[in-house]
C-alpha cells in the first residue's frame, strides 16, 4: 500500500518544508500564548467592569421610587445584559457544575446584599436570568446573554500577512542556499574537458567561494590530466611507426615463407593499431577544427559515391534539404567509421537520412549479427571489442566507435546504437539543424 505522504525528493522542497513548518509552529506557539494572555486580560477586565456596573446599577434601582424604575432600565441596559421588573421568562434552575463565568462575578457584586436565584433559559440563543428581590420586596430580573470576548477585526488579516512574510522569507532563504548548489550541479553536468566551460563565479558567501574555487581547480586538473594522457598516447603511437616501418622493410628482404607471411601480418596489424591510436588521440581535439556551413545532402552524396567508386556496397536513402554548421572532416570521420564497421560485419551498409523538428537523423543500417543489449554502451569504450578474436579483419582494434563517439561529441551531436527488429545494427547520429 502506497503511503499517503511522501518525503519530497527535491532538497529545496525539503528545506522549505522544514523551515516553514518550524517557523509556523514557533509563530503559532507565540501567537497562541499572546492570544491566550490577551484573552485572560480581556476576560478579567470585562468581569471587573461587570461587577462594578452591576453593583452600581442594582443599588440605584433599589433606591429609586418604584414608579421611576422603569424609565431607568433603558439607561442601564448593556450589550450583553439588561434588567426586567417582571417575573422574567420561565426557565430551569442553573446547574452550578456548568455555570457561565459571569455567575461568580454577579455573586460577588450583589450576592451579599440581595438573595439571588439563577435560571437557565433555553432557546435559539441560550441565556440565563438572575432573579433578585429588592429591599421593598419588588422583583428585579437580570437577563444575561453570554458572548465570547470580541476579537479585533484586523487580527485575522494581520495573522495572514505575518504568515505570508514567513513564507516569503523562507523561500528567499532556501533560494539563497540552493542556488549555488544548483549552479554547481549544472556546471558538473556540463563538465567537458574537451570543451571547457567558463569558470564558475567565485563571488558570494565563504562556503560558495570555496566550492567554486574547488570546482574550477578540479576542472583544470581534469583537462590537464586528459591532455597529458592523450599527448602521451599520440606520441607513443607516432613514434612506433618508425620502428614498425623499419621492421617491414627487413621482412621484405626475407625469403618467401610461412613465417614471413605471419610476421608481415603481425606488423600490418601493429601499424593499423598505431594509426588508430593516433586517430583516437586526435579525436579528443576534434573541437579545434573550424566550423563551416555545409550542404548536408551534397556532403552525404560525396561520401557515399567515394565508397561506391571503390566497389563497396553502400547506398543512400533520403534527403534532408538542410544546411548545417559543422566540422566537415570530423563528420566525415564519424560516418566513415560507422560505415566501415557495418561493411566489416555485414558486407553492406545503408545510410538513411531523416529530418524532424529535433534535427537531422543519420542512420547507418546493416544486416549483420548485431550487438548484445548488455554491450551496446560498452562498445564505445576504447579498445573494447565485441568479438574475442585477435584477428584485425574480424575483431578490429576496438577504437573505431570510440573515435566516432569522441568526434560526435565535439560536433555537438548525439551518437547511439540499437539492434534492429529483424536483425542487424542501427547506428544513429542526431545533428542539430541551423538552416
Amino acid at each position: 500500500m502506497m503511503p499517503l505522504l511522501r518525503w519530497p525528493r527535491s532538497l529545496a522542497t525539503r528545506l522549505t518544508l522544514i523551515f516553514l513548518t518550524g517557523l509556523v509552529l514557533a509563530y503559532g506557539l507565540s501567537f497562541g500564548s499572546q492570544f491566550y494572555e490577551r484573552y485572560l486580560t480581556g476576560r478579567n477586565v470585562m468581569l471587573d467592569n461587570l461587577e462594578r456596573d452591576l453593583s452600581t446599577s442594582v443599588a440605584l434601582i433599589d433606591r429609586l421610587p418604584a414608579e421611576e424604575r422603569a424609565s431607568w432600565l433603558p439607561v442601564l441596559e448593556r450589550r450583553n445584559y439588561h434588567y426586567r421588573l417582571d417575573g422574567g421568562l420561565p426557565g430551569t434552575p442553573m446547574s452550578m457544575d456548568d455555570m457561565p463565568m459571569a455567575v461568580p462575578s454577579i455573586e460577588r457584586a450583589i450576592g451579599k446584599r440581595f438573595a439571588l436565584r439563577f435560571e437557565t433559559i433555553e432557546g435559539p440563543r441560550p441565556h440565563f436570568q438572575v432573579h433578585i428581590r429588592l429591599s421593598d420586596g419588588s422583583p428585579l430580573v437580570l437577563d444575561v446573554t453570554p458572548s465570547s470576548i470580541p476579537v479585533a477585526q484586523w487580527l485575522p488579516l494581520m495573522l495572514v500577512l505575518q504568515l505570508l512574510v514567513l513564507a516569503l522569507c523562507t523561500w528567499l532563504a532556501v533560494r539563497t542556499a540552493i542556488r549555488p548548489l544548483t549552479r554547481l550541479a549544472r556546471a558538473v553536468d556540463h563538465l567537458d574537458p574537451d570543451n571547457p566551460a567558463p569558470p564558475l563565479d567565485e563571488r558570494g558567501p565563504t562556503e560558495v567561494q570555496y566550492a567554486a574555487r574547488a570546482f574550477n581547480a578540479l576542472q583544470g586538473r581534469i583537462a590537464a590530466y586528459l591532455k597529458e594522457r592523450m599527448q602521451l598516447l599520440a606520441a607513443i603511437s607516432h613514434d612506433l611507426q618508425t620502428p614498425i616501418t623499419r621492421m617491414k622493410l627487413r621482412v621484405e628482404q626475407m625469403d618467401d615463407s610461412l613465417e614471413r607471411e605471419r610476421l608481415w601480418s603481425d606488423l600490418d596489424e601493429m601499424q593499423h593499431l598505431v594509426r588508430e591510436g593516433v586517430a583516437y588521440a586526435r579525436s579528443m581535439e576534434g573541437s579545434r577544427e573550424a566550423l563551416c556551413r555545409v550542404d548536408l545532402d551534397a556532403f552525404l552524396d560525396s561520401l557515399v559515391l567515394d565508397y561506391q567508386d571503390s566497389g563497396q556496397a553502400v547506398s543512400l536513402d533520403g534527403r534532408s534539404g538542410a544546411l548545417i554548421e559543422t566540422r566537415p572532416h570530423a563528420l566525415r570521420r564519424v560516418l566513415s567509421n560507422l560505415l566501415d564497421n557495418a561493411l566489416k560485419f555485414a558486407g553492406s551498409a545503408q545510410l538513411q537520412v531523416k529530418r524532424d523538428a529535433h534535427g537531422v537523423h543519420l542512420l547507418v543500417l546493416d544486416e549483420g549479427p548485431g550487438i548484445a543489449e548488455a554491450e551496446l554502451e560498452d562498445v564505445f569504450k576504447p579498445f573494447y571489442r565485441v568479438e574475442s578474436s585477435r584477428n584485425r579483419s574480424t575483431g578490429g582494434t576496438g577504437l573505431g566507435l570510440a573515435i566516432a563517439l569522441q568526434l560526435s561529441q565535439a560536433l555537438g551531436a548525439r551518437l547511439s546504437l540499437r539492434n534492429r527488429e529483424h536483425g542487424g545494427l542501427c547506428a544513429e547520429l542526431e545533428l542539430n539543424v541551423t538552416g
